[in-house]
């Protein structure tokens, strides 16, 4: 783990969040709607998904070959939500939207707050469509960033939005709440837009 922003946050997200929207597949109920049910005792957290879900405008169509993936993770005294839109364009990944919200109890510096989910976000991104790291003969194989992928802007989101929800609750973190739902949401999304899950990182590799 080392110093990965959100350390273990970061992968038990994207396994906890990627089964919720299995199930609510198998359940034939809509992601957001299978997650409210079972936060009714948490209102915090529902407010957070809702916040999330209504800036991304949930509830209509995403654009033909896209699709919009949710998910939920309380982290660092915080709880952070996410909403991707995603699809895959002549074999690649493309995202077309990324939208955050936080509780993170009362907003000090709402601007830092904003700029530190879009970063967590994207460094999110980055990490669950490319980035790997594989080992021969007892040594790391990528030595630059011509062998280790990044996102590039060229990769970006079209559109990165951030609400932040006052609560009043215990103050929480903010600098790394917003990387572990970017991995779950994806996928999720990715799902939903091809028909076909990873269970897998980094993402890229089933999609490409």
């Amino acid at each position: 783990l080392g110093y990965w922003r959100s350390v273990g946050h970061s992968f038990s997200a994207f396994i906890v969040e990627s089964f919720v929207d299995e199930l609510a597949a198998a359940a034939g109920a809509d992601p957001l709607g299978f997650r409210l049910g079972m936060l009714k005792d948490r209102p915090r957290h529902a407010a957070v998904l809702r916040a999330a879900a209504s800036a991304a405008d949930w509830a209509d169509p995403a654009p033909r070959g896209f699709a919009r993936g949710i998910a939920l993770h309380e982290s660092f005294g915080s709880i952070a939500a996410m909403v991707v839109t995603a699809g895959v364009v002549s074999g690649e990944v493309r995202v077309l939207e990324v939208v955050s919200a936080i509780d993170c109890g009362r907003a000090i510096a709402p601007n830092s707050v904003r700029a530190q989910l879009e970063g967590g976000a994207i460094m999110g991104l980055s990490a669950a469509l490319g980035e790997e790291i594989s080992f021969a003969d007892g040594a790391a194989e990528q030595r630059n960033f011509d062998g280790y992928r990044v996102l590039t802007l060229r990769d970006a989101p079209v559109r990165v939005a951030t609400v932040i929800v006052g609560s009043g609750g215990p103050l929480g973190g903010v600098g790394e709440p917003g990387l572990p739902p970017a991995a779950p949401a994806l996928a999720n999304a990715l799902a939903a837009a091809t028909g076909k899950r990873a269970r897998d990182l980094p993402l890229a590799r089933l999609y490409s």
